[in-house]
């Protein structure tokens, strides 16, 4: 016998089958939650933005302008407290234009900064700080870097002014273009040497400056080096002038630079201590000034061997990373001051 279904039998099977149409509210689950909580935390808080704005101002790189005191302390004239609060002033104007330039060169870059392995981090490509305030804010800091300069001496003004000048072209145009980069960089390290003399109004001899010039041309130059090690190891796009540039080019330009420098702070210190008489022999140099080119020449070649690593890019970074090279520097800073101390002649 055949059995016939009955039209409720066929009915419930066909609501069976049809899908439903009812949204049912799913139950919050763990995930749900641990999502809740990152957005919460994802909120920007009230001081977000001027600890990122200071961070994005790189109070760490200040560190550089302890460069100003060079030329007093060369002179023999670090401790005199007419010149102290002038080479101060020098400090702090370095320090406002050089965090300006930063604001104003990272809001340039930020795209290429959030494809950076580490630079996405900072504060304006992540988010934190906005473009339109970074640029307003690094235009405030170039007026109070130049008005804190016009304190201290109309010289320094100038170098102030040249200094910002110079590092806005390489922001805007020029940091793309090799050589001059590498060559601007180095020009950096160099004003602010000359800035601390302009401020003290001091004489800086060309032994001095040459020592200075291609001492900063080192640690340009070291930097890229290390900066292309970094982008081999990793794949990361740093800088687009590194594509110009090859490792034996950086090799050259910094063996060159390695090699003025020490025969030019020799130069200088078989200089110091030396006084021309009338209608006699010149003084002998200063023993001190002598000595101190042996810790200079290793310190040298330490710093070489960091860079040659890849471990470091910033100079800053490999002194404060290096315990023998901090030693080095020590020393050589007591043989220095001994040498200027006890023969004070000008920079």
């Amino acid at each position: 016998m055949t059995s016939v279904n009955s039209p409720s039998s066929a009915q419930e099977h066909e609501d069976a089958d049809r899908p439903s149409t009812a949204v049912e509210k799913p139950e919050p689950t763990v995930t749900d939650e641990t999502d809740a909580a990152a957005t919460a935390s994802r909120r920007p808080r009230p001081l977000a933005v001027p600890l990122g704005l200071l961070q994005a101002m790189r109070p760490r790189q200040w560190v550089k302008n302890v460069l100003v005191l060079a030329a007093p302390f060369a002179a023999g004239k670090l401790l005199d407290l007419q010149v102290l609060p002038y080479v101060g002033l020098a400090f702090v104007a370095f320090s406002l234009a050089a965090s300006g330039v930063y604001l104003i060169n990272d809001t340039k870059d930020v795209e290429a900064d959030r494809a950076h392995p580490k630079k996405r981090y900072r504060p304006i490509a992540a988010g934190v700080v906005p473009p339109t305030l970074a640029v307003i804010t690094g235009i405030v800091l170039f007026a109070a870097a130049l008005g804190v300069s016009l304190l201290a001496d109309p010289d320094l003004l100038i170098v102030t002014a040249i200094y910002i000048a110079v590092q806005l072209a390489y922001c805007l145009w020029l940091k793309h273009e090799p050589v001059i980069d590498i060559c601007i960089v180095s020009s950096g390290f160099l004003m602010r040497a000359i800035a601390g003399g302009a401020a003290a109004g001091l004489y800086l001899s060309p032994w001095f400056l040459l020592t200075m010039a291609f001492g900063s041309l080192f640690m340009a130059s070291g930097k890229r080096y290390a900066e292309m090690r970094l982008s081999e190891r990793t794949g990361a796009k740093i800088r687009k002038s590194l594509e110009r540039y090859s490792a034996s080019y950086l090799r050259f330009v910094w063996s060159l630079s390695a090699t003025v420098v020490i025969m030019a702070y020799g130069l200088w210190a078989f200089g110091i201590g030396v006084t021309r008489m009338p209608g006699g022999a010149p003084t002998p140099p200063s023993t001190w000034a002598i000595v101190s080119i042996v810790p200079f020449v290793i310190a040298v070649l330490r710093y070489a061997v960091d860079v040659d690593g890849g471990n470091g890019g910033e100079p800053e970074e490999i002194v404060l990373g290096d315990r023998v090279l901090q030693v080095l520097g020590v020393v050589w800073v007591v043989l220095m001051g001994l040498a200027v101390y006890t023969a004070t002649v000008p920079a």
